[in-house]
Parts: structure tokens; sequence; C-alpha cells
């Protein structure tokens, strides 16, 4: 039953990943390590900032 549970935990990471749940904390942890003492952006900026940024660049999307 525990590999079963592990397995879902693993599923839930990935698809969280690929869903943008941790892209927020990975910055967080970014900015800390390349930028002290700085201030860092809301969560609410970061993602304005993010989707701004991804409508202003497409790149390989397909919409």
């Amino acid at each position: 039953m525990s590999g079963i549970i592990r397995g879902l935990a693993t599923v839930r990471r990935y698809v969280g990943d690929v869903m943008g749940d941790s892209h927020y904390e990975r910055y967080v942890a970014h900015h800390r390590r390349r930028h002290p003492g700085t201030p860092l952006m809301s969560e609410r900026e970061y993602w304005r900032t993010r989707h701004a940024e991804a409508d202003a660049n497409p790149g390989a999307r397909c919409c």
C-alpha cells in the first residue's frame, strides 16, 4: 500500500510541476540565492510578469 501512496505522491508532484505549482517557490529560492537583500515580487506580481512576458514573446506556443 505504501508503494501506491508514494506513486500517487510522485504523480501529484509531477502534475503540479507541469501546471506551474512550484514556479513561484523556485523564483523565491533563486532570488534569495542570487540577489540577497533586494525585494521580492509578491506572488501576484510574479504571475502577472510571467504571463505578460509569455504574451509578449509567445515562442513555440501553438496559440
